[in-house]
């Protein structure tokens, strides 16, 4: 029993050469752990036999077997991290895996949806309405699954819309139109307003509209929202509505002409609103919309009744060279300063305008000058 100890130091020897050579040849190491185990049993043990001789015999065999046991325990928890780690890594190469799968498929998505794209746009210059009907709803179907094409789908049917639109006139003033012509626009306008968020959607993105020198007929932006809004020069026909709808830009309607209704009532322009000569030969109904950025109506006609009832104007209000002939509604439902320098009522028709504004007579014009 004395010499015990030495054993087991010799032993432990042996096992931290082995332990060496099969690391480093990336063998097992239950061999050296054993080994190791052995050799710290019989040195504890041993050293207990000869530092205490007359101790219990079974007490230096359960302390030798604790120290060996404790060997075999360690070497069980740098295994069981040793697999773990193994599993995290594998788990982060089955993550980047998935996640270049994903970016293939999503490459895959968009080469296909980017083909789709240039087909349908391609498709809106053939000579068939039905065809252009259906290369344009297949536009709208992109814009509906792929969200970044929502813009340039907007673009694209706008650009169709600004498209010459040509009116001929017969004998005894009858226009000649393309009805088939006027159908796939129409498709385009209604197009047009199922991809703009409603006007009661919170945080909704905003999209811009251009129809500079478009032809409109029956367009309806009704409890729509959107960014800018631009209309010069357009032409508008029949009934167009703007009611209800929230434009967070600027809106444009510079040069434009209204031959039909316009109805524009509880509408709220965040920005510009620019109405400069704006030439209107319908009713116009203004009632109630609020111009919370700088406005400017400058040079406008109308030649039918318009109602300006209960508007709200934030800044001062822009009515120099304005003429109206057939009666204007003018009650603001908050005071504001005003421009009205130059601007005509009809003396033949009901006007109703802001507490101190007063109209002169002009002789022989049927027109009376306002001053506010």
């Amino acid at each position: 029993m004395r010499y015990l100890w030495i054993a087991g130091a010799v032993v432990s020897a042996v096992a931290a050469v082995l332990l060496a050579v099969q690391h480093r040849r990336g063998r097992s190491l239950l061999a050296p752990t054993l080994t190791g185990s052995i050799g710290a049993f019989l040195l504890v043990a041993g050293w207990l036999f000869v530092v205490d001789p007359g101790a219990p015999k079974n007490e230096a065999i359960k302390t030798g077997g604790l120290a060996g046991g404790a060997l075999v325990a360690l070497y069980a928890l740098w295994l069981n991290d040793r697999r773990r780690r193994t599993d995290e890594e594998r788990q982060l190469v089955e993550v980047a895996r998935q996640q270049l799968e994903d970016a293939r498929a999503e490459h895959d998505r968009s080469r296909v949806a980017d083909e789709r794209f240039a087909r349908s746009v391609e498709l809106l210059g053939h000579d068939a309405e039905q065809v252009r009907v259906g290369a344009m709803h297949a536009l709208a179907g992109l814009a509906r699954s792929r969200a970044e094409y929502t813009q340039t789908v907007l673009d694209v049917l706008c650009a169709y819309l600004r498209r010459p639109f040509v009116e001929t006139r017969e004998d005894d003033d009858v226009v000649a139109r393309d009805e088939r012509e006027l159908e796939v626009r129409l498709t385009a306008q209604r197009l047009i307003a199922d991809l703009l968020p409603r006007a009661d959607t919170a945080d909704a993105p905003r999209y811009n509209l251009d129809l500079t020198r478009a032809f409109l007929e029956y367009f309806d932006l009704s409890h729509r929202q959107v960014g800018n809004l631009t209309l010069r020069a357009v032409q508008l026909r029949e009934s167009n509505a703007f009611h209800h709808t929230v434009v967070h830009g600027g809106a444009w309607f510079t040069d434009a002409v209204s031959d039909g209704r316009l109805y524009a009532h509880h509408a709220v322009f965040h920005g510009k609103a620019w109405f400069s000569r704006f030439r209107c030969h319908d009713t116009a109904d203004f009632t109630a919309t609020r111009f919370l950025g700088p406005n400017k109506f400058a040079g406008v006609r109308f030649t039918a009744p318009v109602t300006f009832a209960d508007c709200e104007f934030a800044e001062p209000i822009d009515f120099a060279d304005a003429n109206f002939r057939r009666g204007v509604h003018l009650t603001l439902a908050k005071p504001q300063r005003a421009c009205t320098h130059a601007m005509y009522v009809s003396l033949e028709h009901e006007n109703t305008l802001p507490d101190g504004w007063v109209v002169e007579r002009r002789e022989d014009s049927g027109l009376g000058l306002v001053r506010s």
